[in-house]
This record gives C-alpha cells, structure tokens and sequence, in this order.
C-alpha cells in the first residue's frame, strides 16, 4: 500500500526495470483485485441494426454480445479505400451521446477522432459504454453507476469497460476486411484511461493515443473519484482504502503495463480535472525510463501543452502520424479539423 502522503511527497514506486517481468506481475496482482473479476471473451458475432453509406465511408450501426450475456450498441467505420485495413478501437470521452460524440458529423468539436481516422484509411469500432448511449437504463441517469455496482459486486464499472473493450477487440479482428495484427486503442479523457488500461491486459492492441487521460494519485485533488461516490464510480473497492488515505498502486504502474508497445499520452496545462501535471509528468518520466531499458524509447511519445482538458487539432495531427507510422501508412489520409 502507499500513503498519499508519501506519494504528494515525490516518493514515486520505482517500476524496476532491470526486473520487468517480475515487477509486472506484481503489479497485476495489485491491480486486478480492484478491477474485479472480468467475464471471459466469448466468440466474436455481430448483429447489423443499419448500414450506411456517407460521402467517404460506410457506417454501420451493430450490436454486439459479450460473455456475460449482454449486448453493446457500437459504430463501426469502414473505409472506402481497399483493405486489409489497420483498425481502431475508439473510446469516447464522459459524453450523454456515447459513440456518437466520436465517430459521426454531429459529435463535438475536438471529439470526432473516430470520424477523423476512418478518413485515413482506418476501420473504426466505436462501442458506447455502460451508462452512456444506447446502454443508459430505464430511469437511470448518463454515467450514474448505482444500478451496476448493486448488481455486481464482484466487478468494477472499468472492470466491466474492459470487458467490454476486449471483446469489442475480438469483434474488429473479425471484420472482413481487418488486418487483425494492426489494432490500436485510442480515447480522451474517459476514453484516454479505459484504452490503456484495456491494452495493460490485451497485448492484441498494439498501439495506444491517449488523450487528457494519464493523472497520478500524487497531486489529485480529488482522489475520491476513483471510488465509490454518487455519480460515476470507478473502483469501488478503493473506497475503505481512499479513506485511510492509501492506495494499492499508483497509476504510472497500470500504464506501464502497456510497455514496450507505442504509447501516445497527451497532458494538458491547464486542464481543470487533472491539474496535477508537475506529479504526472514526473511519473511518465519513469515509464519512459522503463521504455528506454526495454529498447522502445522511440515507442513512447508524450505530449505536455497549454489548453484545457480538450483534444485539439495539432496534438490529434500529431497522434494520428504516431499511429501511421506504429500500425502503417492508413491509405487515404484527410485534413484534421476543429
């Protein structure tokens, strides 16, 4: 366990590189507990609800099941050009309108990046996740857990994220078309963390972009919101811990688990939810650390700017030429725009 004050302190874990493997397991068995136990991956099917064709791609709306006999609502985005196609997974952010914050014209500004990749050249699955979307319940609220956490006990709202991204990987591999060795990961805010948190167990992802998505508890002024609470709870088995002022790991170690694979992370200035930029740039120092021991310096980019907890264009630019030049050139490459 480590205490808060220790971590405020500068008294970062050390990821051991020297002793990787050994280090890495230790921290998965630090880890998981707190995930929960993940259902299993099951056959990867899809059910086709509506196939469109826009100006430069085709969108097919599906639903797909999983393990633990549910069925996730997703997008997904199909170039125009000749595959085998390099594929992404695209995570949305804390959004009412889930996958469609992402993947279709009317998403945000700054949010379209599943939109944005499938017009270079990427296939493109945008699943929504619990809470957001399609997967918000009778009478219940966008991203209000309640319902979830009473009704599982044994496994996180993240935890059942992962689940659900996992097999949402195993339903892109499948798709005529995939080139199932090239799938990346990427996401902002909610999106940015569930992505590599999702790689950290799936070594099929190859690549991950994450966008205002890395925080450390070191520095958090709220630290709280990684348990239990009224809104979204994340692991609610932090909760007695985070009230003795302990933590079983800090988050650098869960992002490390993603090395030696391209890693894109970019930290925000001023971003107004995760201002501790100073410990988590520190921490990210460390990975790096880790990447170089490891021989994938190159594999490791992090982008530190002034702005808000936003993905703007230059930086989506920038993530986008990482993933062309870790997945392989995407065949039709377009503008990125606000």
């Amino acid at each position: 366990m480590y205490r808060w004050d220790e971590l405020d302190a500068g008294h970062l874990p050390s990821l051991d590189a020297p002793e990787w493997s050994r280090r890495r397991e230790e921290i998965l068995s630090r880890w998981l507990p707190v995930v929960g136990d993940l259902p299993a991956l099951c056959e990867p099917t899809y059910q086709v609800l509506a196939d469109e064709q826009a100006c430069d791609h085709r969108r097919l709306h599906i639903v797909f099941p999983t393990a633990d006999d549910d069925q996730v609502p997703a997008l997904l985005l199909l170039p125009e050009t000749p595959g085998p196609w390099p594929a992404m997974l695209a995570l949305h952010p804390t959004s009412d309108d889930g996958k469609g914050d992402i993947a279709v014209p009317s998403g945000r500004d700054n949010r379209r990046y599943g939109l944005e990749l499938v017009q270079r050249g990427y296939a493109v699955l945008a699943p929504d996740a619990i809470t957001a979307g399609e997967r918000v319940g009778p009478g219940d609220s966008p991203f209000h857990t309640a319902r979830f956490v009473d009704d599982h006990p044994r496994l996180s709202p993240v935890g059942k994220m992962m689940a659900d991204h996992r097999q949402a990987v195993s339903v892109l591999g499948s798709v005529p078309g995939v080139d199932g060795t090239r799938i990346g990961v990427i996401g902002h805010s909610l999106g940015g963390y569930n992505g590599w948190f999702l790689a950290g167990l799936d070594g099929r992802v190859k690549a991950v972009v994450s966008s205002c998505g890395f925080v450390t508890f070191a520095g958090d002024p709220d630290r709280q919101r990684w348990g239990e609470r009224d809104w979204f709870s994340h692991f609610p088995a932090l909760t007695p811990m985070l009230g003795r002022g302990l933590v079983p790991f800090e988050f650098h170690e869960i992002l490390a688990l993603v090395a030696p694979r391209p890693l894109f992370t970019w930290l925000a200035l001023q971003d107004e939810y995760f201002p501790n930029w100073p410990q988590s740039t520190r921490a990210l120092d460390q990975v790096w650390d880790l990447y170089r021991a490891l021989g994938a310096a190159d594999a490791m980019a992090t982008w530190v700017g002034h702005g808000g907890h936003d993905f703007p264009a230059p930086v989506r630019e920038a993530a986008y030429a990482f993933l062309d030049r870790h997945l392989g050139p995407a065949t039709a490459i377009a503008a990125v725009t606000p």
